[in-house]
């Protein structure tokens, strides 16, 4: 490999690191706020020590640079819009008389006022809040977050860099929607001139702070964008590039290649670009190449992946790093993108198969392998010998173990006909034959599955795993949650019933941990949105189910009841896409061998008298490529894993799915594809938006638009779910309109989760009688 000189030696830097600290310190503490047992200067007191800690780990890991800003109580984007003032005005009194308590107002809505709308962001599994905006927003600076961040590790004298971390001001435009009130056709990008005023003075003020460099996000131009949009990304960069009293400017994409903005960005004045190097991006090295490289300028290379948790193949980054030297004037060594979305650390796993443990890499592993690389690229691959024959070995010990391979498996997906992934009937048979048998009312009333995780549920999981409680004592105790889960539906009304999940950790880790192929992690947070986090298992090896794995708890559930119960299951696209996926085969073959392991559920769920089954595929949307070209691709192994989970039950059989908290415009017809009887989807949140790209579709199948946000602790009226569901009636016809909450409702506690389905079963009732008396 050539050396660089002295002068220009590779420096290593992350984009981001997890937040929430080794045992969830953010969560305890956030929470702790809510419920008034944390005052506002202990919570920054817990969020400060653990910027601080992030700054410390990467230091020892070898970083140079590392990132101040990134740090969010609950997201980031919502911190943007604090940043440039862009607070709804609804909000705009919580804010102004307590700005913690205004912004968790923001996130999560009070009784009166509505939170800000949640979706997912880009194609990961991480929730973002959506900024509202329109033709009279006032943008205002406020740099005190970045400001302080940035002193505070200034202050630390670890030896180190520090940059500021911002949503680039393009991005942060195209991830915003029009206010409430405001015309749907308005398209924020048009206030980017308002808004670029408002970054050059939080440059100039992080220049002030002593910020050498700024590095502003702009993933969204990884996604297809029109010649305007290039347009006002040049116009962008212009002016912020030109300022006279500003930092370096390091622009930053990733999550793939970034096309035709690349040249955009290449002649901009600004003093950098990072780029994704990784498999999703890999077409950046051809596209830099073309553009003749950034002669002058740093080239941020993200050649470790920021999103899996395999080890990185040393020699193979080495030999693209060595490529890109000579296409800039700086190269240096990051992640493809920010390590918030992978766990902490790997080596607190010591339940997991140490052999596994070697191919592991979380964000304490691989900032240490950019520093590798970094020192390799400065010093030339001598100095890492010992790195790189350990390397080799990991990466040896995992292509050659047999726990990645089961024969039997691959046989069986091969053996896959198209025949397999279709219905006996088509749906206009198969309603008749599903009303008949479920005598269901008009608009019939539904949960999306689980119920309240209380206290005493995590306690007892918690006790039946340090042997504190027996197995039969922890069952007794589900058997109870089931039985109340049961009567309380019952008693207040609700037509299809479920059991609750009790027994349930996570959607997805719930069956991992029953299916061979799959290791579950003990410590692997990854935060979801606010102060959720999940730990997705991984996806180590072959996918096959050696028993069932909910039947036994949703049989006891319609023991107890003259009501349909339904069974609930994860679907195999969403089940890959909250996991951490093999990256040694392709992901339709992956989702081919869950899927085949899910039918067999199904098939023994309906051999024991389950007459709804829903298969969740919340991230059917989340998963899309970001490019279009890639859609098609995607979408067939999708819609085709799902189909061959649910296509060998009986017509009378009832297919539900779910999907939630995405931008399902562009999918409607995968979603038809999918051929569910039932789909129950967001949409309290966005004002019933989806019913209506249903009924723009021609939509032929039943569908429950959500009339309760979950993600928020306030209960809806009676009136306002009425009001979302004679707004759904305009789009989807009452005798295929179901009536649900927007989601899962294990998050929630049981006081608000009583009131707010009995309220959603009075809405129901009361649009009933007056379709019944010939109204709405």
């Amino acid at each position: 490999m050539t050396e660089q000189s002295a002068a220009a030696a590779a420096r290593a830097t992350v984009y981001g690191y997890p937040r929430q600290g080794q045992n969830r310190e953010l969560k305890k503490a956030v929470e702790g706020y809510w419920k008034g047992r944390v005052d506002t200067a202990a919570l920054r007191e817990t969020a400060a020590g653990l910027r601080r800690t992030n700054w410390r780990q990467l230091a020892d890991a070898g970083i140079h640079e590392v990132p101040s800003g990134d740090f969010s109580y609950y997201d980031h984007v919502l911190d943007t819009s604090v940043m440039v003032g862009a607070v709804p005005e609804r909000h705009r009194a919580a804010v102004d008389a307590d700005e913690t308590q205004g912004y968790f107002a923001m996130a999560r809505g009070t009784q009166d006022v509505a939170p800000l709308e949640m979706t997912k962001w880009f194609d990961t599994n991480y929730h973002y809040l959506v900024p509202e905006l329109g033709p009279d927003t006032v943008f205002a600076a406020d740099s005190t977050k970045q400001v302080g961040e940035l002193t505070e590790a200034l202050a630390l004298a670890l030896g180190l860099t520090a940059r500021p971390v911002l949503l680039g001001p393009v991005t942060y435009l195209l991830l915003a929607k029009p206010a409430p009130g405001v015309a749907a056709d308005f398209e924020p990008l048009t206030l980017l001139d308002r808004l670029l005023p408002v970054y050059a003075e939080i440059l100039a003020d992080l220049r002030a702070a002593g910020a050498d460099w700024v590095q502003l996000d702009e993933p969204a131009l990884v996604q297809d964008r029109t010649p305007a949009e290039l347009t006002a990304v040049a116009r962008a960069y212009r002016e912020l590039g030109g300022a006279a009293d500003r930092p370096k400017l390091l622009v930053a994409s990733y999550f793939g290649r970034l096309g035709d903005a690349l040249p955009v960005l290449a002649k901009a004045p600004v003093d950098g670009l990072a780029l994704d190097f990784t498999e999703s991006g890999a077409a950046n090295l051809e596209s830099l190449a073309a553009v003749g490289g950034l002669p002058g300028k740093r080239l941020v290379a993200g050649v470790v992946d920021g999103r899996n948790i395999w080890i990185n193949d040393f020699e193979k980054s080495l030999a693209t790093l060595g490529t890109l030297l000579g296409l800039a004037g700086q190269v240096d060594v990051s992640a493809s993108c920010s390590l918030l979305h992978v766990p902490l650390d790997a080596t607190a796993e010591g339940d997991i198969d140490p052999e596994i443990v070697r191919w592991l890499a979380f964000a304490r592993q691989k900032s240490a392998e950019i520093a590798t690389l970094a020192r390799a690229l400065t010093e030339g691959t001598a100095a890492i010998t010992a790195e790189l024959a350990a390397n080799r070995a990991a990466l040896a010990s995992r292509a050659g173990s047999a726990l990645t391979r089961d024969p039997a498996v691959r046989a069986r997906a091969a053996a896959v006909t198209d025949a397999d992934g279709r219905r006996s009937q088509p749906y206009a048979e198969r309603t008749a034959a599903q009303r008949a048998h479920l005598r269901l009312p008009l608009l019939p009333t539904t949960t999306i599955g689980s119920f309240p995780q209380t206290t005493e549920l995590r306690t007892a999981r918690a006790d039946l795993r340090k042997g504190r409680i027996d197995t039969a004592g922890y069952e007794e105790r589900i058997r109870e949650e089931i039985r109340e889960v049961v009567t309380f539906q019952e008693k207040t009304g609700i037509d299809v019933l479920v059991h609750g999940e009790p027994e349930r950790n996570d959607m997805v880790q719930y069956f991992a941990e029953q299916l061979t192929g799959y290791v579950a992690t003990r410590h692997g947070w990854v935060q979801s949105y606010g102060t959720r986090y999940v730990r997705p298992p991984v996806l180590v090896g072959d996918i096959s189910r050696p028993e069932p794995m909910t039947v036994r708890w949703t049989s006891y559930a319609q023991s107890l009841t003259d009501r349909p119960v339904k069974g609930m299951l994860t679907g195999p696209v969403t089940m890959l896409a909250w996991s951490f996926v093999r990256d040694d085969q392709p992901l339709g073959d992956t989702a081919r061998q869950v899927a085949l392991a899910l039918r067999d559920e199904v098939e023994d769920l309906e051999a024991a008298g389950t007459p709804v089954i829903q298969v969740d595929e919340p991230a059917l949307r989340e998963t899309l490529p970001l490019r279009a070209a890639d859609h098609a691709g995607y979408l067939a192994w999708a819609t085709e894993s799902f189909r061959l989970t649910t296509a060998g039950v009986r017509p009378e059989t009832q297919i539900h799915t779910h999907m939630c908290y995405a931008e399902f415009g562009d999918i409607v017809q995968a979603i038809d594809d999918l051929d569910a009887d039932v789909i129950s989807l967001e949409a309290a949140r966005s004002h019933m938006q989806v019913a209506g790209e249903l009924a723009a579709h021609g939509y032929p199948r039943e569908a429950g638009p959500g009339v309760y946000d979950i993600h928020s602790p306030r209960v809806p009226s009676a009136e306002e779910a009425t009001a979302l569901l004679r707004k759904g009636l305009e789009a989807i016809p009452a005798e295929r309109l179901w009536v649900n909450p927007d989601c899962g409702l294990k998050t929630r506690g049981w006081p608000e989760t009583r009131a707010s389905l009995e309220n959603l079963v009075t809405a129901a009732r009361a649009i009933r009688t007056g379709l019944a008396a010939g109204g709405s």
